[in-house]
Formats: structure tokens, sequence, C-alpha cells
């Protein structure tokens, strides 16, 4: 039962399939020619791979207790993509159990305390007081912040929507990071070639030169979801005559979780034997972040091509009819990233201005921070010094005391010792 509800929740609710999606995959490099033989993987053994989303953990929380309402889980089998993202589905929440809306408001208070406790440790940060909690509630959207004690189907629409939003996005954000990435690397190379003489100069970029030549020099990559791909896979990865090869048994092969379809981290781990041809982590002249953004690029492509329904899985009836298309037995030849440009100068010339507000800026809180500094120290000398002086004035005091034979007091005046009788 726990199986074929995953297997549902995967088949049709959006947020549920994103969860099980690696968005950042590990290469997997398998002898599928043993899959046959094993037993079914068992999904509740399965851990849902990070999403990124900051409200992850809150994510994986409701799904696993929705999924223990019989009621809910009905409803959600039949549901299809579109009633789920429309909102139609989390009015069913309504009729879920008592036991299973009371751990989904106390699950909502741990969130909300949280999220308050990251709006204080970051207002604290910038030495702000009186926050209003209510109302900076508001920038979070996973969240009905109007009702922090009752999860609701506000609350439950909400989280859809802002997940679905949030992943959609996810991969655009990859490729900006990436980009800025690129840039700094290339800031960075010739801010270093400013610091060097004429002749070491050139030396050094002879070598740069040199190493994206060698990068280049790599054998040819199989565009990405062809025949030709597909078929490398089937003879090096999983071991099997290529002169066999059936894209309905790769499917099956490659169903690394057996729930019928090919998610995004399965698809990933499709590349593996291309990405190697370009990129080793042994070569100086190979960059791993490249090879993560070329796998990126390498499922999107295929993701767009085959992916009808756009829901982030590919189904077996999808992959087939992928096949019998000329671009997967005729395919464009596929253009690396060493054969691109990633940024302009125009662009790298704007990041650079944006790296240099940003140091001034930093270089002014620093100076502040530095009189800060020097302001307390100097509060500090000129308090231990008015304490020297008091200490001093009271031992000149006792000493005036003693020398006046009058017995010597506490702090309070008390007498430190009695006079003998």
């Amino acid at each position: 039962m726990r199986q074929r509800t995953v297997i549902s929740l995967q088949s049709c609710f959006l947020l549920v399939t994103c969860l099980l999606t690696a968005l950042e995959a590990v290469p997997i490099d398998i002898d599928k020619t043993k899959v046959k033989n094993t037993e079914p993987v068992d999904s509740a053994k399965l851990e849902p791979p990070d999403t990124g989303l900051y409200y992850d953990e809150y994510l994986k929380q409701v799904i696993d207790v929705l999924e223990t309402d019989n009621h809910f889980r009905e409803k959600l089998q039949k549901a299809d993509i579109e009633e789920i993202k429309s909102g139609r589905l989390s009015k069913e929440l309504d009729f879920v159990s008592h036991r299973v809306r009371t751990k989904l408001d106390e699950m909502k208070r741990q969130e909300v305390g949280r999220l308050r406790m990251l709006i204080k440790a970051k207002l604290d940060s910038l030495q702000d007081v009186g926050i209003d909690h209510q109302a900076l509630l508001k920038q979070f959207d996973h969240i009905n912040h109007m009702n922090p004690d009752k999860f609701e189907s506000t609350d439950l629409d909400m989280l859809i929507k802002a997940a679905t939003s949030d992943l959609e996005h996810y991969d655009k954000t990859r490729h900006e990071e990436f980009k800025k990435y690129e840039m700094l690397k290339e800031h960075e190379r010739r801010e270093y070639l400013k610091t060097l003489n004429e002749e070491k100069r050139k030396e050094e970029e002879s070598k740069y030169e040199e190493m994206k030549k060698k990068h280049e020099n790599h054998p040819k990559v199989n565009h990405p979801g062809s025949k030709d791909q597909l078929k490398e896979v089937w003879e090096e990865a999983d071991g099997l005559d290529p002169n066999d090869f059936d894209p309905k048994t790769f499917f099956n092969l490659h169903d690394v979780n057996n729930d019928g379809f090919l998610d995004e981290q399965e698809l990933e781990a499709l590349f593996t034997k291309e990405l190697e041809k370009v990129y080793d982590p042994k070569n100086e002249e190979d960059d791993m972040i490249e090879m993560e953004e070329e796998r990126l690029r390498m499922r999107e492509h295929v993701m767009n091509e085959v992916d009808a329904n756009k829901d982030r899985l590919v189904t077996l009836e999808e992959f087939l009819k992928a096949t019998e298309k000329k671009e997967f037995l005729e395919p464009d030849s596929w253009e690396t990233l060493d054969q691109q440009q990633f940024f302009t100068e125009e662009e790298l010339k704007e990041y650079e201005n944006h790296i240099s507000l940003q140091e001034d800026e930093l270089k002014k809180r620093a100076d502040e921070l530095h009189q800060q500094k020097e302001e307390l120290q100097r509060q500090h000398d000129q308090l231990q010094a008015q304490k020297m002086e008091y200490h001093q004035a009271v031992q000149q005091m006792e000493q005036k005391k003693l020398q006046q034979g009058i017995s010597p007091s506490g702090p309070t005046g008390e007498l430190k010792f009695q006079p003998r009788m």
C-alpha cells in the first residue's frame, strides 16, 4: 500500500513529483544487467532528496502527514495536475481526520516559530529593535501568516503554488549562478595578471590558452536523448549487445525506483558517459562545476523534447513517442560548453562594477566597525581609569582612617572588624 501511494503521488501531485526529483543529481554508473535479478525497490526506504527550498523540511513533513489520511489519499489518486495546481484539491483538507489536522497545526506553529527566529536573527545582526513579526512574515509566501496556529486549506494551496513556482525557477537560478561563477573566475584571472610583470604575464596567458585547447580536445559528445547516446549507455553501462537495443527495455532498466517514470535524477544519470568524455576530476583543465552545468543543460534539453505534459517526469509512453521522432535517429550535433560564450565583455564589465560597489560597501562597513571598536575601546579605557581612580581614593581614605585610629569600613560603611572590649 505504501509503495502504491508513493507512486500515485508521483504521477498526479506535481508538488510531490518535484520533491522526489533530485535537482542536483550524483552521477550513477551501474551495471544494469544486474537489475533484472534484484528485488523491486522499496519506496518506503527511499529518502526524498533536498529540493533546495528554504522550507524543504516543512514541505516534506506536510506531504508525509497528508499521505496517512485515507480520504485525502483517495482524492489525490484521482486528481490530475491542473486540479492540484488550481487549488481545488486543497479544499479536500476540510475532510481529513482530526488527528491529521492536529498534526498539521503543530507543524505550522513550528514553521512559523522557525521563520520568526530567522527574522529575529537577521534583524539582530542589523541591530534593529521592535520586531513586528506579523508584518515581516508576509515575505514568506509558502505559509498563511494571518493564522499562525491553524493549518487550513489556504496553507496547502499556498504551499503547493509556492513550491511549484520556486522549483520551476530553480534551474534558471542555477544558470544565473553559473554565469556569475564564470564571470568571477575570469575577473580574478585578469586581476591576477595585473599583478605580474610582462614576462610572467605572457607565461600565464600561454598556459591558459594551452589548458583551454587541452580541455576542448575531447571525443565527440552524442546528442543527449538520441539513439546513439542511449545505445552507448546500453552497451557500456548496461553491458548489453548494441544490436539488441530496445527502448522499452532501456526505460525499465533505468527506472531505478520502479515507479513507472524517469525523473530528473534518473535522466541525468544517463549522461554520465557523455560527460566523462569531456570532464575528468584529475585534470587541471577540467572544471567540475562546468560539468554539472553541462549535465543540467542536457537534462533540460531532453525534458523539453520528451516531457509532453511538463510535469517533470517522463512516462514510458512519452519516452517511446520520442524514439519515433527524426531527432532521435538523426540529431543535430551537440555543442558542449567549451564551444559557447558564457557572457559578453559588457556583461563582465557590469559584473565587475557590481563587485566594486560591493567591495566599497564592505570597506565602508569595515571602517565603521573599526571606528566602533576604537570608540568602545576608548570607553573601556576610560572606565578602567575611573575605576582605578576610585580604588586609589578608597585606599587613601582607609589610610587616613587608620592614621586617625578609626577602624576600616566595608563598601557600605560597616565595620570590617570589631574593636576589643
